[in-house]
């Protein structure tokens, strides 16, 4: 029988995401293992192998459907001998394989398909397309489809749908394109903006401000930021001043031995060495090392450190395992890796999600302090400003130092402040003299 393919869960903590790409099309063979299509979560865009092999009887979700949720349907693969009038979309949503059970609508629309088939099996003209309908003034077209018709000037309004419900596809956009049936739109008319339902028309008249949909990214980082800030996690900060003279000139020597080109060119950062002082601390103060639950404190074997990194959208803290345990070459080989790979969407679910500890740097901005919001399941975050010169006090004489200032935010239900305060004790003894991080 005709073998459903299902949105996968790519994270333990997703529960739906964005077709973002089909890299087959129906009729197509598959094998086990063939990469099949792309799939958009909050943080990365991962690729979804097929994990039977057969013939792609039917595409239900077209590319570029957005809040698909976990486990519905979105593809049919046929066995040898079957074809695609064997396949029953609603038994689909209905095989309890996490997909939602059909509408009243969509019961009737299938029946209506079964009903215009000839008797005899033989081909039949398509359907003609209805009006692509509206909803609250707003023309019902996949997010795809919306993309393409901006981008070659059609007006959606002249287009004809034959998706669900008459909505709008990318079938129906480039047949619309090939027939000239699609009226172009003048080109100095703005499609008309609908203001979202939070927003006070009296406080801001629409056309007074663009609308910037929020795509699941922005919504987790809300989401889970008000949750730790606002209800579950009681913060607080710590900050001290650090002297980078002595890691500056280490630095600079360290880069100096680096061959110009090649697989060994290295360019070791500030960042580099506070990801390792990070970790050192963090293993000469193992009560900092920690994680809150309703049942127990955890504390963890290693300082898995989460760096943040600023991407399109949002924020994503790809993580350094066990960065106690490596050299300052290797930690900056990785972060240069997951940093580029996290602008790209690229990074997997298992390279981002955990960690213990968090560093924010926002130094080369010109940021002198900050602090940021606990990201849990962490017990501490560590937000590192600017290096800089300034004048300070040496046996009662004035000199110039190069320092810069770190603020530790703090989970007070796991690390208190003596342990806060002993974390960056330790973290500032490993900035300013980094040979200890040898010891």
């Amino acid at each position: 029988m005709p073998t459903p393919i299902l949105m996968p869960a790519l994270s333990p903590t997703m529960e739906e995401g964005t077709l973002a790409k089909w890299n087959v099309k129906e009729g197509d063979k598959v094998s086990s293992g063939d990469v099949i299509a792309e799939i958009e979560t909050d943080k990365a865009t991962m690729e979804v192998e097929a994990v039977d092999e057969g013939t792609v009887g039917k595409i239900i979700i077209e590319a570029g459907t957005e809040n698909v949720k976990v486990n519905a349907p979105i593809a049919v693969l046929l066995e040898d001998g079957e074809s695609a009038g064997d396949i029953d979309v609603s038994a689909l949503d209905n095989s309890g394989s996490g997909g939602t059970a059909p509408t009243k609508e969509e019961k009737a629309e299938t029946l209506k398909k079964e009903e215009a088939k000839p008797a005899n099996g033989s081909a039949s003209p398509a359907p003609k397309a209805a009006p692509a309908p509206k909803a609250n003034g707003r023309i019902l077209a996949s997010p795809l489809a919306k993309r393409i018709a901006q981008n070659e000037g059609l007006d959606l309004s002249a287009v004809s749908g034959t998706g669900p419900h008459g909505r709008i596809v990318k079938r129906d956009v480039e047949k619309a394109m090939k027939e000239g049936t699609g009226k172009a739109a003048p080109a100095a008319a703005k499609p008309a903006q609908i203001a979202p339902a939070s927003v006070d028309a009296r406080l801001y008249p629409e056309d007074s401000y663009t609308a910037v949909k929020l795509d699941g990214m922005r919504k987790v980082i809300a989401k889970r930021l008000t949750q730790s800030f606002n209800q579950e996690v009681p913060h607080f900060p710590l900050n001290i001043d650090v002297e980078l003279d002595n890691l500056l000139a280490a630095r600079t020597r360290i880069n100096a031995t680096s061959p110009k080109e090649g697989d060994d060119a290295f360019k070791l950062s500030v960042n580099d060495f506070i990801i390792k002082a990070s970790a050192m601390a963090l293993k000469k103060v193992p009560a900092a090392n920690a994680t809150y639950t309703d049942e127990a404190i955890l504390l963890h074997k290693h300082a898995d450190i989460g760096v943040a990194v600023a991407i399109d959208g949002g924020l994503i803290t790809p993580i350094v395992w066990k960065a106690e345990e490596k050299g300052l070459k290797q930690i900056s080989a990785e972060v240069k890796d997951m940093a580029g790979r996290a602008r790209q969407k690229k990074l997997k679910p298992e390279e981002y999600q955990g960690g213990t500890f968090s560093v924010s740097n926002l130094g080369m901005f010109g940021i002198k302090s900050f602090a940021s919001i606990v990201n849990q399941p962490h017990g501490a975050i560590m937000s590192v400003g600017a290096g800089e010169e300034r004048v300070v006090v040496r046996n009662g004489e004035m000199v110039i130092r190069n320092v810069m200032t770190v603020t530790l935010t703090c989970d007070h239900r796991v690390v208190d402040g003596a342990v806060g305060a002993e974390f960056l004790t330790a973290f500032k003894a490993f900035i300013e003299e980094p040979a200890a991080m040898l010891l």
